[in-house]
């Protein structure tokens, strides 16, 4: 038979047990925990466990002991104790005190101290405990409910060591040319040591109750905040996530080596957020913030809060402004402006990784910060992708943030918010910032682990139900400002994996329904070599023209159409033997743009060469040329032009608009270069 811990719970304060009693109860089962399990054991006789009930157990608690026996239910009751001595605390007005100390206090302090915390918290009744703790080096901590008294000599200490070592880093920064900066550093510390005081401060505390793989339970703390910071005895933070009635649930910043049940936990009164500054530009920076580049610390001019409101229909102004990615196939049938979210998405190894530093290179001189954020990568992968942008000029206007595969998941978890938090302090300054998230399925994947050990219940495919709601927060965080908020963008390239092409699955719909457009990618495209490997019929941009030049628009004509009627007849007339001289010319013509659009890695095109590219390949200047001869022809052309037709690339790039004027002179350039 099944007992209600709830009915247990009642039927103490029925009987309306003393503390004391209560207390004696719980001592009996820290002092012999195989107690329970005696009680417990149905080997016993049940006049030899109302023996054990009436030698160990106070009088006031034999009933209740006997019934909790033949119920089975003796593993609760200390939990019940637990729980019943909150309800006589809180009925009694009475607080909990631990005071920790090195030397015992006297009676006279001990007197004092009672008043005081009397007087602070204007309860009858106050039970002290009194602990020693060598640990604390010197003076004492005093724990009252959830506020924490601080005046030991180890925090001070602590204090004393951050601010040596900050105001000595001023000082050597200041300093650095000057032979007296040493000079100067030993000053410091001779005034610090001159002026060094027990140092306290009263703090809202708690105590881990439960800890394991990464998270910690923790008890008190009634005014958190979610997603507050909050710092463990060993100095590892951790950020609130579950707000529970009795507790709230804490994912660790870092490593939990020498916490265990009962270690103290403060909370800070900030939110979780991070250190930025221009300094950022050119570094590898972990999802703290915190370089992992080897090239030095990295001074923070400001603290931005990862998890931030996202801006307003009002602060807003519409998309209109290209943000070119070098890449043809993309440019000219599904343009992405600033201030957009476009989607890369498709299958492992198909290159949407690819398509993601394409677009970062391509931003150089273009007045584009770039973040790109790595979760759940290899480390080997991280380094691969820095070493690629540093060969090709792009870390001076890039940060990276990386969360790598064998970091625990609350680091993958922040990661992308860290990296928008950066990608939001260059957009506050009025800046235009490219973000990519590689990828959000991994980011998915760490938040339901996360979720299932905070014992969220699971949804569909185990996410937890505001799977959606992770990656909406993030995204709609990407926008372009109007002038009146600073005339910055975000723009977002969050990248999704799927399974043998399935973009019907949970996190790829979900962000699909966030998004501006997407990208699609497919194994198949990519093995039969069209490279990037992108399905004209599954990609969109619901953006559209508005972020297109005029040019550009121009130029690409009905590009989409001819490609979408290309693959159709291409189906069709696989298995004809004859064709009429229509449909063999509008198959020509598809072969030729399906080869014009393969474009090498790390290799993005310039606005006027897709331009002058396209046009020729509408207006029939490439009909003719055998594939394979293609690429070669085209970059012939460009050298061409580049020589003797300057004032035409220079036109393009400035106006960006094709005139009739300017269309005569590309034409005869091209007749010129033809003949």
């Amino acid at each position: 038979m099944k007992v209600n811990p709830k009915d247990m719970l009642k039927e103490l304060i029925r009987l309306n047990i003393s503390r004391e009693d209560t207390a004696a109860a719980k001592n009996v089962f820290t002092a012999c925990p195989d107690v329970a399990e005696t009680l417990s054991n149905p080997l016993v006789t049940y006049d030899e466990k109302n023996s054990i009930i009436k030698k160990l157990f106070p009088a006031s608690l034999e009933r209740f002991m006997m019934s909790a026996v033949r119920n089975g239910a003796v593993e609760k009751v200390k939990d019940i104790l637990e729980e019943y001595t909150d309800v006589l605390i809180e009925k009694q007005g009475s607080i909990k005190v631990v005071v920790r100390y090195v030397t015992p206090l006297t009676d006279t302090q001990q007197a004092d101290l009672k008043k005081f915390i009397m007087e602070r918290f204007v309860k009858e009744d106050v039970d002290i405990e009194y602990r020693k703790d060598p640990d604390i080096l010197g003076g004492f901590i005093l724990t009252a409910g959830d506020i924490e008294y601080d005046k030991s000599y180890r925090t001070s200490l602590r204090l004393m060591k951050d601010t040596l070592q900050s105001k000595a880093a001023e000082v050597a920064e200041n300093n650095a040319d000057k032979p007296s900066a040493k000079s100067d550093i030993i000053s410091v510390l001779k005034t610090e040591v001159k002026d060094f005081e027990v140092k306290s401060g009263a703090t809202e505390t708690g105590f881990i109750v439960r800890l394991g793989d990464g998270i910690a339970s923790v008890k008190g703390m009634n005014s958190v905040m979610y997603g507050e910071l909050v710092e463990f005895e060993t100095g590892v933070r951790g950020i609130v996530q579950n707000l529970e009635e009795k507790g709230v649930g804490v994912v660790l910043l870092g490593d939990d080596h020498g916490l265990t049940e009962g270690s103290s936990v403060v909370r800070t009164g900030k939110r979780a957020g991070i250190g930025v500054s221009d300094e950022l530009l050119g570094r590898v920076v972990d999802a703290l913030g915190s370089p992992i580049d080897g090239l030095g610390t990295i001074k923070a001019e400001d603290y931005f809060p990862i998890e931030r409101e996202a801006p307003g229909v009002i602060e807003r102004k519409p998309v209109s402004v290209p943000l070119q990615t070098g890449i043809l196939a993309i440019d000219s049938m599904f343009p992405i402006g600033r201030g957009q979210r476009e989607l890369i998405i498709g299958d492992r190894q198909t290159g949407k990784t690819s398509i993601a530093i394409d677009t970062i290179i391509n931003q150089r001189g273009q007045d584009v910060i770039c973040v790109y954020v790595a979760i759940g990568q290899k480390s080997s992968t991280v380094a691969q992708v820095v070493n690629t942008l540093k060969k090709y000029n792009a870390m001076a206007y890039t940060v990276v943030v990386s969360a790598s595969a064998s970091e625990p998941a609350p680091f993958q978890y922040i990661s992308p918010y860290s990296g928008t938090a950066i990608a939001e302090y260059f957009m506050s300054k009025g800046k235009d910032v490219l973000i990519i998230y590689d990828d959000l399925s991994k980011h998915a994947v760490a938040y339901r682990a996360m979720s299932l050990l905070l014992h969220r219940p699971p949804g569909r495919e185990a996410y937890p139900g505001d799977v959606f709601y992770l990656h909406s927060r993030l995204l709609e965080r990407s926008s372009r400002l109007d002038d009146e908020h600073g005339g910055g963008s975000l723009t977002a390239l969050p990248v999704i994996e799927t399974l043998a092409g399935d973009i019907s699955a949970y996190i790829p719909t979900n962000v699909i329904s966030i998004t501006d457009g997407q990208i699609f990618l497919e194994s198949e495209l990519f093995n039969s070599g069209l490279r990037p490997a992108v399905n004209y019929g599954l990609s969109v941009s619901r953006v559209g023209g508005a972020a297109q030049t005029k040019a550009m628009k121009k130029a690409s004509g009905n590009l989409r159409i001819d490609l979408a009627q290309f693959k159709e007849m291409e189906i069709f007339t696989q298995f004809s033997s004859e064709l009429d001289q229509s449909t063999t010319d509008l198959l020509n013509h598809g072969h030729m743009l399906t080869e014009l659009l393969k474009q090498p890695l790390y290799n993005p095109l310039p606005h006027h060469e897709q331009v002058i590219l396209l046009y020729a390949a509408q207006h029939g200047f490439f009909d003719g040329i055998p594939l394979k001869e293609l690429k070669e022809h085209c970059s012939d052309l460009m050298s061409y032009i580049r020589s003797y037709g300057q004032d035409i690339i220079t036109e393009i790039d400035e106006g960006k608009v094709l005139t009739d004027d300017l269309m005569e002179r590309i034409e005869k350039i091209l007749t010129a270069y033809e003949e």
